[in-house]
């Protein structure tokens, strides 16, 4: 679920980026993130994100795998019901498949039995021209994921964008998403290679930044600034991070941050950060 849950986080955290992708209108006016517990009985498994502008509704569902129980095309059935009955407004259902799949399952875009025919849109991400999810910074992770015929070349081009993001905030949000995602298709070494936080300060704003004289600065924060981008990264990977383990981390050096920012790529559990500062005890 960490992949699914990466993309209900970036549609949360970047709504407007998905409207305007997803939806055919110009110019979303305000847009509402509509709690899942709103919809009664939701089934808890589903990674899906509903957003609300204007009188519509778009309902995001995230997909690795192309089966799942109940099966895709039913829910998208069902929470259209639940919805159209609680709002009663225009519903739009995008299911995006996030993996590379020969499955016929990701060719499914409606619900079918002797009564009813209830249809939705899907996206498959490997099909998808690259260009306008390189274009927003909340669509950069999936990017990722997109078509091309030279993923090394997507990726590079990924981390360009990325090192050109101003708001730290936001350029770590986007860089521990980039790096879940990207986990899907690319191998960890590349992934290590291409977003090191060097390839970071070899962007157009860090370069500004040392030719306006506030290098100095920086480098006095920078521990500070390594462990809230290894903390953001470690919170996208394993998930909550336990106080005890949390002050460990905060005793790391910069030097030990940085190579937890490179490891942590093949973190999949809690457990995996324990044994890593365990290893490094003397």
């Amino acid at each position: 679920m960490a992949y699914d849950n990466t993309c209900k986080y970036l549609a949360e955290k970047f709504p407007a980026a998905f409207v305007r992708w997803l939806l055919p209108i110009d110019e979303p006016t305000s847009i509402e993130v509509l709690k899942t517990e709103l919809i009664q009985e939701p089934i808890r498994a589903d990674s899906l994100v509903f957003l609300q502008t204007g009188n519509q509704i778009l309902h995001l569902e995230f997909e690795t795998r192309p089966y799942s129980e109940p099966p895709i095309a039913f829910r998208m059935l069902d929470y259209y019901v639940r919805l159209k009955r609680q709002y009663s407004c225009d519903i739009h259902q995008v299911v995006i498949f996030l993996q590379e799949t020969a499955s016929e399952q990701v060719f499914v875009s409606q619900y079918a039995d002797t009564n009813t025919r209830h249809g939705y849109r899907v996206i498959r991400l490997w099909e998808q021209n690259p260009d306008l999810l390189l274009s927003v910074p909340g669509l950069l992770p999936l990017a990722a994921l997109s078509q091309t015929n030279s993923p090394r070349t997507l990726l590079e081009q990924i981390a360009t964008r990325i090192a050109t993001i101003e708001e730290p905030n936001q350029q770590a949000d986007v860089l521990a998403c980039t790096q879940v995602l990207a986990g899907l298709r690319f191998e960890k070494a590349l992934l290590r290679q291409l977003f090191r936080k060097e390839t970071m300060r070899e962007s157009v704003i860090y370069q500004e930044i040392r030719e306006d004289g506030l290098l100095e600065g920086l480098l006095e924060g920078r521990k500070n600034e390594a462990l809230l981008f290894v903390t953001r990264l470690l919170t996208r990977r394993i998930g909550p991070i336990a106080p005890e383990i949390n002050e460990q981390v905060q005793t790391l050096s910069v030097e030990e941050l940085e190579n937890l920012g490179e490891a942590l790529l093949d973190f999949s559990a809690a457990s995996d950060l324990t044994n890593w500062l365990l290893d490094r005890q003397p």
